[in-house]
């Protein structure tokens, strides 16, 4: 029986769980946060500083004295430890500066969720969190669940106005946010040799909102001339291999789509949402700050004005391309059109630097995710699409289609969108069985559980500056009333997002017995092991209950009683057992 990429590149069957040495580990601003974990661990000195990649990114240049301050301690790191890849503030986003180090058969990780993106070059690259890269500076390994696979099979080309962006929304919308939940996704067919390596870079990019692992493309003549070559040796799936599911896709019967406020998965053809009043747009981030991005953004907005009031903002992915952007006369062509040109940075993109947008604002964005509050404003809205249609969007002061057709489409996909959740101030989800009922809740995000510009004002990963915010975002009564060996009884996609590791930090230090939910997301599975939280997925346990249930846990029986109602789940392996037994990874590479 012929392999799937993930199982040859980690050698392994579907389902089993191997220790590999990593390539490349990536990590930026949260790597002075690393070092401190680390240093529980018993670290002194890296395993290997060649491993090792970090990117100054997500607040470049400092909005603060003590993100600069942190900035400086990263800087000092680098040199104790000797680590030669080292991209200080403004020389890029990471996943553009991954561009410059990935290579075909790699293993990389990385300290962020969108690690995903250099699958485009024929690797097996993941997102992990910050605790599990400390480990990685500590031994030189991690732990790999060999996943099942998804193939899609791209057919046809891509008709003129609709771009890469499209593509990725499109399967999201299809599949939605967790459609492909901890699979390894791989793109096939001739569609595939119609797309560059911006583009591929783009759909990996995106992976990480359908729940996946990674995403790859195959090591093709495409992927040799991005290296100056002929031909790659790489690797790639056996013709006969078997996945979990398979998909098609006609690149040529594609339209524009935007993905509406608040959930990646709840795309819309553009011509559904055309005319929607903006406030501002955003074109940039990992996903589509490339040239290749800044170009078909131009050529819109050559000779126009953005719109009276309108406030556009552009980041290049990386100096170097804000260079070439420079050369080629397009940075002219922003400023003339009345845009904010912006050094290198992930800042807009998740609320931590400049582009706040403002109470009320509809914002339109290139950018990865527009969960409410994404942006640094729970009062604002956030719409997805490709740079092309933010530009002629952010002329017009409206959801525009740069095809100027009256052409009515209809996105064929639907997908029952969970209300954003917001609990009052007076309601208590905890019962008095110390069970926290959110069992009706699906797609309970990263940024809901633990804001992403708290993570930069809390500058560590210590529960004690993590507790108090735990869950803010949607309910404020958590974190003053959780209680330990309380439960937590959750709905589809728990904890889907960012990579970030404080929401189970905070549970697991605050004593919290076990969450059961539905779904989880891939990485939050990883950081609560890594955290010693019990997590248990088994829908018909969640489904079972009942408001004022009592819900029991026999770990050493692995069974949950729900009502007087006993569910079995499957264990743990046994060395992921250990590192939940051992309290988290911190404990359990500290005693090896």
């Amino acid at each position: 029986m012929g392999k799937t990429f993930v199982e040859k590149i980690l050698n392994a069957k579907t389902g089993a769980i191997v220790f590999k040495k990593p390539d490349i580990v990536l990590t930026h601003d949260n790597t002075s946060s690393i070092k401190k974990t680390f240093e529980k661990m018993g670290g002194e000195k890296v395993a290997d500083p060649n491993q090792l990649l970090i990117v100054l990114d997500h607040n470049a240049p400092p909005t603060t004295a003590a993100l600069a301050t942190q900035y400086q301690t990263i800087r000092d790191i680098v040199k104790e430890q000797g680590i030669n890849k080292f991209y200080d503030a403004g020389k890029g986003i990471c996943h553009q500066i991954m561009s410059y180090h990935a290579e075909p058969k790699m293993i990389i990780v990385g300290s962020d969720s969108h690690t995903c993106t250099a699958g485009a070059f024929n690797t097996l690259a993941a997102g992990i969190d910050r605790t599990e890269a400390a480990g990685i500076w500590k031994r030189g390994e991690t732990w790999f669940r060999v996943p099942e696979s998804m193939k899609i099979t791209l057919t046809g080309k891509l008709p003129k106005g609709v771009y890469a962006k499209d593509i990725s929304l499109w399967i999201i919308g299809m599949i939605g946010s967790d459609g492909a939940n901890y699979m390894s996704i791989e793109y096939h067919g001739d569609g595939v040799k119609t797309l560059g390596i911006s583009e591929r870079m783009t759909l990996a990019n995106l992976a990480s909102e359908m729940g996946a692992k990674n995403a790859v493309f195959p090591p093709d003549e495409i992927l040799a001339k991005f290296y100056g070559k002929n031909e790659v040796e790489g690797i790639w799936a056996d013709e006969d291999a078997t996945y979990a599911k398979e998909i098609e896709i006609n690149l040529s019967e594609l339209f524009p789509v935007v993905a509406a406020p608040h959930y990646v998965d709840n795309v819309k053809a553009l011509s559904e949402l055309k005319g929607t009043p903006l406030n501002q747009g955003f074109i940039g981030t990992c996903t589509n700050g490339r040239i290749e991005d800044l170009r078909q953004a131009a050529e819109v907005l050559k000779g126009k004005k953005v719109a009276d009031g309108f406030q556009l903002l552009v980041t290049p992915a990386s100096q170097k391309i804000y260079l070439q952007a420079m050369k080629e006369g397009l940075i002219e062509i922003f400023l003339e059109a009345g845009a904010n040109v912006l050094s290198a940075s992930c800042g807009p993109c998740l609320g931590t630097g400049q582009g706040i947008p403002a109470d009320g604002y509809n914002v339109i964005s290139t950018a990865n995710r527009n969960f409410l509050g994404r942006m640094g404003n729970k009062n604002s809205s956030v719409y997805l699409a490709s740079p092309a249609n933010v530009a002629i969007s952010a002329i017009n002061g409206y959801i525009s289609d740069t095809r100027n057709t009256d052409k009515i489409e209809k996105f064929p996909y639907s997908k029952e969108q969970s209300a954003t959740l917001t609990i009052k101030q007076n309601e208590n989800r905890r019962t008095e069985t110390g069970v926290w009922n959110y069992a009706d809740v699906d797609d309970l995000n990263t940024d809901q559980m633990f804001a992403g510009n708290l993570t930069y004002k809390v500058l560590s990963s210590e529960p004690e500056t993590i507790i108090p915010h735990l869950f803010e975002g949607f309910d404020v009564n958590f974190s003053k009333n959780a209680k330990e060996n309380d439960i937590i009884i959750a709905g589809d996609n728990f904890g889907c997002g960012s990579s970030r590791e404080h929401p189970a930090v905070g549970l697991s230090h605050l004593g919290i017995k076990a969450v059961i939910v539905k779904s989880i997301n891939r990485i939050f599975y990883r950081s609560s092991i890594n955290q010693g939280l019990l997590l248990i997925v088994h829908p018909q346990a969640v489904n079972a209950y009942k408001a004022g249930d009592k819900v029991e846990i026999d770990f050493e029986n692995s069974n949950i009683t729900v009502g007087g109602k006993r569910f079995d789940f499957a264990p743990l392996p046994e060395k992921l057992m250990q590192i939940i037994k051992k309290r988290g990874l911190v404990n359990w590479i500290k005693e090896q």
